[in-house]
């Protein structure tokens, strides 16, 4: 198929809500997906949303890689999954934080917390119902894909940002991130 252009911070369709799919089973959207794919696999990333291509849907592609699933990931998805029009929620209070990349902020991560379990549902390709409960990694890159979609960047939800910054400073010297503001005030001393 082809590869597409990812839209970079500051591009206006990454600040606005994309719109809902009329219909999952257009062949349209077929072919966003395929496109959407041979991007992904290009960039070397586990995750895209439509905005990220210029294309203001709510449609998102992810996969959670083997070396990133836990035990608590029982439940992820073999291979890529594509969901259209999804719906998440958080099951219970806990929110836990990891490092996050994203393809439209080349070489920079940041330390964000989310919900550790969320309960997601959308369509496929073929228009049918996905439902399903994640954990660890597998909730983050679908919570991070979502935000895309609702024209939101992992920036924002950053707490602490002395741990935001380039990727390969970070992976040089990385700074503590439990608890964040502690490790900040302790900087400032």
């Amino acid at each position: 198929m082809a590869i597409l252009k990812i839209a970079r911070m500051g591009h206006p369709v990454l600040r606005r809500r994309a719109d809902p799919v009329a219909d999952p089973t257009a062949p349209e959207i077929a072919v966003l997906v395929e496109d959407m794919i041979d991007t992904l696999e290009d960039a070397g990333g586990v995750g895209l949303a439509a905005p990220q291509v210029h294309v203001p849907l709510q449609v998102m592609i992810f996969d959670v890689p083997r070396e990133r699933q836990t035990e608590r990931d029982g439940e992820a998805p073999e291979g890529l999954r594509v969901l259209i029009n999804p719906v998440i929620e958080p099951v219970g209070d806990e929110h836990v934080g990891d490092w996050e990349g994203c393809l439209s902020i080349p070489d920079m991560v940041g330390y964000v917390k989310r919900p550790a379990r969320i309960r997601y549902c959308g369509l496929d390709l073929a228009g049918k119902q996905i439902t399903c409960i994640a954990d660890g990694f597998h909730a983050r890159v679908v919570q991070h894909e979502c935000d895309h979609l609702w024209g939101r960047l992992y920036p924002s939800r950053i707490e602490d940002f002395s741990l935001f910054g380039f990727s390969d400073e970070i992976r040089r010297d990385p700074p503590p991130t439990e608890p964040a503001t502690e490790s900040v005030k302790e900087r400032q001393q």
